[in-house]
């Protein structure tokens, strides 16, 4: 079976129209969002690398310290980063946790031990397991690589606290949901999570005036 992919803004707007006809609460949020973001990326190393910058920490200072270690190192390879070590990511801003995470993350790919290229190719449910057995990768960084890096259609990083806060608001409900939750909600909108979690992401940012998308 082909892996269904979001490439373009069509994918987009195909999603959302499927979306709208699969869950009747649906078509008034899109209404609302604006514009629904691609963000993709190519796969690879340096996708990864962006998305453990976005971990636990802003949009605004992800972009931050992504866009320093862009001035220090570009192209951003797993060789560059063990060359440069604890001090390069020092510099950019990384804190001591991601710099354990980037360094070992490094040492696996230039090891060959994973290929985050390929691992974009298979489907998530084989994707995953690869991904969150890397020191330091758990499973909102896994599903947001395949979300926005791999383009997956099918993925939904049910642990995001943006996406839980939408979700609260846009459905009205009595208080934030869980992880558990957020994943039982967004089984109904199968098989175009991705587009549903960016359309919550649009949501989130006409809420609230910023943009919590974890994707430079």
């Amino acid at each position: 079976m082909r892996l269904r992919r979001i490439d373009s803004e069509q994918d987009i707007a195909d999603g959302l129209a499927e979306l709208a006809a699969l869950d009747p609460r649906l078509p008034a949020i899109i209404a609302g969002a604006g514009t629904v973001d691609l963000r993709r990326r190519p796969a690879g190393f340096e996708a990864m690398v962006a998305v453990v910058t976005g971990q636990q920490v802003s949009r605004a200072s992800a972009d931050a310290i992504f866009g320093r270690l862009k001035t220090l190192v570009d192209p951003i390879t797993a060789a560059a980063i063990l060359a440069g070590g604890e001090a390069l990511l020092r510099q950019a801003g990384y804190s001591r946790p991601k710099i354990a995470t980037l360094l070992k993350l490094s040492e696996t790919v230039s090891a060959g031990a994973i290929d985050l290229d390929a691992v974009a190719d298979l489907p998530s449910g084989d994707a995953l397991p690869l991904l969150t057995a890397l020191h330091g990768i758990g499973p909102w960084t896994a599903e947001v690589y395949l979300l926005f890096a791999a383009g997956h259609a099918d993925v939904f990083p049910a642990g995001d606290l943006a996406l839980q806060i939408a979700a609260q608001d846009a459905f009205a409900l009595a208080g934030r949901p869980d992880a558990k939750a957020m994943r039982q909600m967004a089984e109904s909108w199968s098989p175009w999570r991705s587009v549903a979690a960016r359309l919550l992401w649009a949501h989130y940012r006409e809420m609230r005036g910023r943009d919590a998308t974890p994707a430079p």
